[in-house]
Order: structure tokens, then C-alpha cells, then sequence
């Protein structure tokens, strides 16, 4: 038989895009019903079906894409299964006939009504839901959706959260940076993502692959579902190291490192010692990316390396840049702009970095007006291009760029009233950083826990976030600034001047800032984050 069927129950199987010649063997199998799940504009089941009558076996269609199942179809299907029948579903892969089963099972249906059971009970255990119901899930167990669960947990314990996300690993990214300086070990950024969920929050260990939002639900990769009363998307972003030609071959060799990678840190760290002389580049994509201060802390670290270390003179740098300016904010600009004179570095605007090939060290970058040109060097530091994760951009979620659509104040989705996001993951304007993470979670975290309790008022997020610029080791140009590129400074002008490198913004960045990550922010403690 040229299809693979899976029984996942004894009266219902499952199997990838069935032929002509499998219909004799489904038959003799004792399959009285076959559930088509693909719309014919995806693939013609005409002559399926008339074989399958043919040989006695009622055909219905039950047609959805993966992300458009709707309740109606749910019930459709719910009713086919009282009727004791024999049924065999299929569409492309299987995956989406699995879904309908699991959907249209009393196991669902049970799973719902014990969420709907614990909300008007609040004195329940806050525990796991059966057949994965909760109050509240949350996507990803990246620092937004950690400390989102936090916030939330701190705020009402009784209310059962569960964070999905497949990674067993947790990273501190803002340290990279400095790993690539020498300043940081590359491990003091690493823990394991068990030992940071909260206690009373259920990790679930999956992928999410599509959402329901009329359903209240998500689909996760082995085809079960997750029912929640509030969704909070925080998955953060995809870095698109394939979005440049030759990249994914050349990193880690070459001259090819990026600090945007845990593994490659260290590598940018070995380059930067060893260079004597030659030529580095540094590049910029298109905007947004998280933290897009870090392409130039990157080359802020290594210049002032070789300038301490006498080879600065025979060391050639240069910086590509997408856009046509050094830095969004125009009050920090003055202060970037003496380093990159002190270091002597050349300004490319309006360059993009399209193309790398290792082995003879050349890079191509695209100008303005699309002309491409080449060049050699020793160093390459690469920031790749960004956009959301594909199970984001491709879902009814998304805004037409692709990212998660939600209100810049309240971060609500704007057309779903349960639905929320924290993070990289939103289109809200703001720079993309954990700073920002840090004042959305217990923004989100308010405004969920006050729609379990009734209160229909909301606190708002301003855009806050924050870019410590490492300028030389030992000073930090410490951006701070909201919506429309005002200051939010969090210091007075007398104690930290942001717009100038001082020695306490270095203090904040390399002793402090990491401990109230991993032990305040990740933890539900709100320092100077908690919502007004």
C-alpha cells in the first residue's frame, strides 16, 4: 500500500494524501467512511470519491486549510463519529485530519468545560488542566514569555498558566555583546529553561504550528491542541541567516562570526585578537531587529581592542549600514559620532550585505539604487536580516509585514480581545530590546489578571526601551528613550548623563544588569518596571 495509515483510535484513522489504488485496501480494512480534509482548490478528490462510492464507502469532505478550522466543521465531524461508522480522514500530510479527530473527541469537549470550572471556582488548585486547558498560555519561554508568567503568577496565583516552547535552553542575549568583547564568558549566559519556569506554571515542551483564535486554541507540532481564556504571544523573532547568500556557509569560519549566535561569540572574540591587520566590516540590516545598537557594539569593542593594543593603524574598518542614519534617537548620535572618528572607521549608509563567500573572504552589499559591489576582508561581523517566525507571519495574527498586530499601549491584540503580545514578536514601534521586555511583561501581566477579576481598566506600555551602546571598554553611551524617540532616562542627568559614555553606565551593563534579569526580572520582581 503506497499511503501509511495511522489508527489513533479503533474507529478512526488517519493518513497522509490517499490514491486510487488505496481505496481496495481502506475497504478491505473495514473503513466504511473517508474524510476528505483538503479543499479540491488544493487537490481534486473527484475521482477519489467516485472509486470510493464505487466500492461501497460514503465519501464526505470536510474541507480546511490548516489554519481555518472552524467549530461548525468540529461539530460536522463530532456527529460523524456518534454514528459508530468506520472512518478513515486524510489530507496532505495527516497532520490536519489528526487536529479534526482531536477537536471533535469528548476529550476536548471535557477539557473546556474543566477550564470553564476553574474559572468560576477560583479556589481551585492551580494546577494543569486535563487534555490541555488553561486560563492563560503563553508562547514561548524566551525572557518575554518568562517573565510575563511571572508577573502574571505574582498577581493571582490560582490561575493555571502554561508556557509552550520547544527549546531546553535559556540564553541572556544582551551578554553576547560582551562575550564578543572578551568581557563575558560565553556559559555565564546560558541556563536551562527548566530551571526558570515558575513553579506553578506548566511547561509544555512543543512547537506551535497555528492558531484558532475563534477557538480559543492553538495547534501545536504533534498535531494536539491547547485551549486558553487568554493567549499572551511572545516567541520572539526569527533571525534569517539564509536571507544573505553564502552566510549559512561561511559563519564560524572564514572570518565570518556574528554576536547574534551563542556559539559564535566566542569566535568574534578569537577574530578580533588575532587581527593585526587587514580589514574589518561590520554590517547593519534593514530595520527592525532586536537590540539594533549591538552590529555597533560589536565594532566599538573590537576598535577599541586594537587601539589599546597598538594595531588600530593597520586595522581598516568599516560599517555597512542599511538605513541612512548611525542611530534613531538624534540625541545620541554626537557621542557615537566621536568614537566612530576616534577609531577611524568608514560609513557605508544605504548598503546592504546580500551576499558572502568564505573561502576567497569577499562580501556584496546592494546599494539604494540596486547596484551591487563587492569586497574583500579579514573580518566579517554580520547582523543578520529579521522578520516574525513563520507560524506568525502566516496566521490571521499578523499585520501585513508579518508581525503580531496589537495595540501600542495596552499590546491587545487588535482584533482579538484575549490575545496579547510581549516582545520581538510585535509590530509596535519601539526598539526591540529586553529593556522593553522588561516594562511590557508586567504591562500584559495588569491587564490579563484584571480581566479574570472584572476590572475592564488597562495600564499602558510607552515604548520604553534601552540601548547600552559599549563604546569603549569601561564606558557605556546609555540610550533610554520611548515612542517617537523621546528620553526616558531611568537615572537623573547629574548621577548618568545618557547622551554621553560614563563609567556607571559600564557598572549597570556588566555587573548589574545581569543579576536583575536572572533573579528580578525572570522571577515576576518588578524594579522601576512595574506598571503606573
Amino acid at each position: 500500500m503506497s499511503i501509511k495509515i495511522e489508527k489513533i483510535s479503533s474507529q478512526v484513522s488517519i493518513s497522509p494524501q490517499v490514491t486510487i489504488d488505496d481505496i481496495g485496501r481502506l475497504a478491505e480494512l473495514g473503513v466504511e467512511v473517508m474524510v476528505c480534509n483538503r479543499p479540491a482548490t488544493e487537490h481534486a478528490y473527484d475521482d477519489i470519491k467516485t472509486q470510493a462510492e464505487a466500492q461501497g464507502l460514503e465519501f464526505i469532505v470536510i474541507s480546511f486549510k490548516p489554519e481555518e478550522l472552524t467549530q461548525a466543521q468540529v461539530d460536522e465531524f463530532r456527529q460523524l463519529l456518534e454514528s459508530s461508522k468506520r472512518v478513515h480522514a486524510y489530507c496532505r500530510t495527516g497532520k490536519r485530519s489528526k487536529t479534526l479527530w482531536q477537536r471533535a473527541t469528548d476529550q476536548s469537549e471535557n477539557a473546556e468545560n474543566a477550564s470553564a470550572a476553574a474559572i468560576e471556582n477560583p479556589s481551585s488548585e492551580p494546577k494543569e488542566k486535563a487534555n490541555g486547558a488553561y486560563d492563560i498560555v503563553i508562547i514561548g519561554a524566551g525572557s518575554a514569555g518568562i517573565a510575563t508568567a511571572s508577573s502574571i503568577a505574582k498577581r493571582d496565583s490560582q490561575l493555571s498558566i502554561a508556557i509552550i516552547d520547544p527549546s531546553e535552553d535559556h540564553y541572556y542575549q544582551p551578554g553576547w555583546t560582551m562575550v564578543g568583547g572578551g568581557v563575558f564568558d560565553a556559559q555565564s549566559t546560558h541556563k536551562k529553561t527548566k530551571s526558570l519556569i515558575p513553579d506553578n506554571v506548566t511547561w509544555l515542551k512543543r512547537s506551535v504550528v497555528s492558531f484558532a483564535p475563534k477557538d480559543n486554541s492553538v495547534t501545536l507540532d504533534d498535531g494536539s491542541f491547547v485551549s486558553y481564556k487568554q493567549l499572551v504571544v511572545a516567541p520572539g523573532l526569527k533571525l534569517n541567516w539564509d536571507g544573505i547568500d553564502g552566510l549559512n556557509d561561511a559563519l564560524g569560519k572564514h572570518g565570518v562570526t556574528s554576536n547574534y549566535r551563542y556559539d559564535l561569540a566566542p569566535y568574534t572574540w578569537e577574530l578580533v585578537q588575532n587581527l593585526k591587520r587587514g580589514k574589518a566590516i561590520f554590517t547593519q540590516p534593514p530595520m527592525p531587529i532586536k537590540c539594533a545598537g549591538a552590529p555597533q557594539k560589536a565594532l566599538y569593542l573590537s576598535a577599541d581592542h586594537w587601539l589599546k593594543n597598538s594595531t588600530l593603524a593597520d586595522i581598516d574598518i568599516e560599517f555597512y549600514n542599511s538605513g541612512g542614519v548611525l542611530f534613531g534617537v538624534p540625541d545620541y548620535v554626537p557621542a557615537l559620532e566621536h568614537y566612530i572618528e576616534k577609531y577611524q572607521v568608514t560609513l557605508n549608509f544605504m548598503q546592504t550585505l546580500v551576499k558572502v563567500d568564505g573561502p576567497s573572504q569577499t562580501a556584496w552589499f546592494k546599494n539604494a539604487d540596486g547596484e551591487v559591489s563587492e569586497t574583500s576582508f579579514d573580518l566579517l561581523h554580520v547582523c543578520p536580516p529579521q522578520c516574525a517566525p513563520d507560524f506568525i507571519r502566516e496566521s490571521e495574527l499578523a499585520d501585513q509585514a508579518g508581525w503580531l498586530e496589537v495595540d501600542q499601549h495596552t499590546l491587545q491584540h487588535v482584533n482579538f480581545e484575549n490575545i496579547w503580545g510581549v516582545g520581538d514578536v510585535t509590530n509596535t514601534p519601539n526598539a526591540k530590546t529586553m529593556a522593553a521586555v522588561r516594562k511590557q511583561a508586567p504591562v500584559v501581566a495588569h491587564n490579563i489578571v484584571n480581566k479574570f477579576s472584572g476590572n475592564s481598566s488597562t495600564v499602558n506600555y510607552d515604548g520604553y526601551g534601552s540601548c547600552p551602546l559599549t563604546v569603549e571598554r569601561g564606558k557605556i553611551v546609555l540610550a533610554e528613550f520611548g515612542y517617537g524617540g523621546k528620553l526616558i532616562p531611568t537615572f537623573p542627568k547629574w548621577l548618568n548623563d545618557g547622551t554621553k559614555p560614563t563609567k556607571l553606565a559600564w557598572l549597570l551593563k556588566a555587573s548589574i544588569l545581569p543579576a536583575v534579569y536572572w533573579h528580578g526580572m525572570l522571577k515576576g520582581r518588578e524594579w522601576l518596571a512595574r506598571p503606573k
